[in-house]
């Protein structure tokens, strides 16, 4: 999967790429970064259209390259060391949307099939 950021990318166009491949994920943007294995609060919380100049390293565009072989580790670290962008991968199960925290070194592949079977 190919993402192309530049100052006219929002926080919305980003975040529905990534569920159209992966429907049963979501990316959430936040102010602040997290650790490995942490929770992000809800105070940090981006809005849902903010334009990616407003939140990333100034002079930071491009493509930003992932496969389902990916771990959500190396999507959200790959933001946050390429544009400075905070993100949390969440998975769907059982109708809410949880943060994969406890298993952030599973593939995406892994995870959108685990929130697949979740919902079935």
């Amino acid at each position: 999967m190919k993402i192309h950021i530049d100052n006219h990318t929002t926080t919305k166009e980003i975040k529905d790429k990534f569920s159209r491949t992966y429907p049963f994920l979501k990316l959430e943007f936040y102010k602040v970064s997290h650790q490995e294995g942490e929770a992000s609060g809800k105070a940090d919380l981006i809005g849902e259209d903010l334009s990616i100049n407003d939140i990333r390293k100034p002079d930071t565009e491009g493509d930003f390259v992932f496969t389902p072989e990916n771990t959500v580790t190396d999507v959200e670290q790959g933001f946050e060391s390429k544009y400075g962008i905070h993100v949390q991968v969440f998975r769907k199960s059982r109708g809410l949307w949880l943060e994969t925290t406890t298993t952030d070194d599973w593939t995406l592949k892994e995870q959108n099939e685990t929130g697949k079977d979740m919902e079935s």
